[in-house]
């Protein structure tokens, strides 16, 4: 389990500090302590909602949280699977193997993190060369595509595009795997004919001034119900109170960052995480940026779909029912509170 931040406990002081330097199991009369993942910001919730510490009315009372940052969300599986992890964000494709094959069968969708393709906002891009010969999906026989992760959501969601043109992957077609940053050298040198391109790289200018979007994880998937908050059951029945206070701190924090008056300043802690200027980041938060349920509620019929394509493309062997593993009360109650 990489982590590139490693542990960041934000805003905690004194009393609070030592209850979360300590083991994760509510200590005698005091706040919880919920230990929460995440990959990329702004994509990811956690660093954000956590830097809003004045947003945050039940932090340091009923819970406090700490974020811990992983290189992609099947490493989140590790996590969870071993106890490491209370609050695990994971890609629908993720989330289906954590279950099929992690045998986690106690996991349950608690929140909404991000949604691609919902008409308005952002979606995913698979980018070729302005001045190649790429010019529909059916010219990407015999090429090399780029993919940040073999079953990846962005890679089912390439492959399902492909395959709807009649391309097979290892028949007709190459997939290799590269980071997102090292994406743009290898489309500007021609080591790759197509790549995968996610926020905030798919928005490089000196990207966008070499390559166009062939088409979009909307174009493959439709709604992608991208990324979600997890968690096990005998978490979430041993906290479900401290756990509704968090979900309505975290929905409250996620409606400030959305709303237009506070575009700057969400963007100079978008800029901040990322140690990025401003100006590369003003996109987040946008209808350029991809979508963020103001109550949390994550699009169980997209998610549905999701897993059924993943299971289309040979990433999943059987069939599961979402409503089973999902528990959307807690997120619910929150949102109910906030009316």
């Amino acid at each position: 389990m990489k982590k590139a931040i490693d542990r960041r406990q934000f805003g905690l002081g004194g009393a609070a500090a030592a209850l979360a330097a300590a083991a994760p199991a509510r200590a005698q009369g005091g706040p919880l302590k919920i230990r929460v993942g995440w990959v990329v910001v702004p994509a990811s919730m956690a660093p954000l909602v956590l830097e809003k510490k004045e947003l945050l009315t039940h932090f340091g009372r009923s819970y406090v949280a700490e974020a811990t940052r992983f290189e992609g969300t099947p490493p989140v599986i590790t996590a969870l699977a071993a106890g490491e992890l209370d609050i695990g964000p994971l890609a629908f494709s993720s989330f289906g193997l954590a279950i099929q094959n992690a045998r986690m069968d106690d996991l349950r969708v608690i929140c909404d993190e991000i949604q691609d393709g919902v008409p308005g906002h952002g979606s995913n891009e698979f980018m070729v060369r302005n001045d190649g010969p790429i010019k529909t999906v059916a010219d990407l026989k015999g090429k090399v595509l780029a993919t940040n992760a073999m079953g990846s959501a962005v890679d089912i969601a390439m492959r399902a595009m492909l395959r709807r043109s009649g391309l097979e992957a290892n028949r007709d077609y190459t997939v290799v795997e590269a980071p997102f940053p090292a994406m743009r050298a290898m489309l500007a040198e021609k080591k790759a004919d197509l790549i995968s391109a996610v926020p905030p790289f798919s928005l490089d200018p000196e990207l966008r001034a070499i390559a166009h979007s062939l088409f979009t994880q909307h174009d493959a998937f439709g709604v992608t119900q991208l990324t979600m908050w997890t968690a096990r059951e005998s978490f979430i029945q041993k906290n479900r109170a401290a756990l509704v206070d968090f979900l309505e701190d975290t929905v409250r924090a996620i409606r400030w960052y959305t709303d237009p008056k506070n575009h700057d300043e969400a963007v100079a802690i978008v800029a901040r995480l990322n140690k990025a200027p401003p100006a590369r980041m003003d996109w987040a938060f946008t209808s350029r940026d991809q979508y963020r349920d103001p109550n949390g509620t994550p699009n169980l019929s997209a998610l549905q779909d999701n897993l059924k394509q993943q299971k289309d493309v040979g990433f999943l062997k059987d069939d599961l029912d979402v409503k089973k593993y999902s528990d959307l009360s807690m997120v619910e109650e929150a949102a109910k509170r906030l009316a």
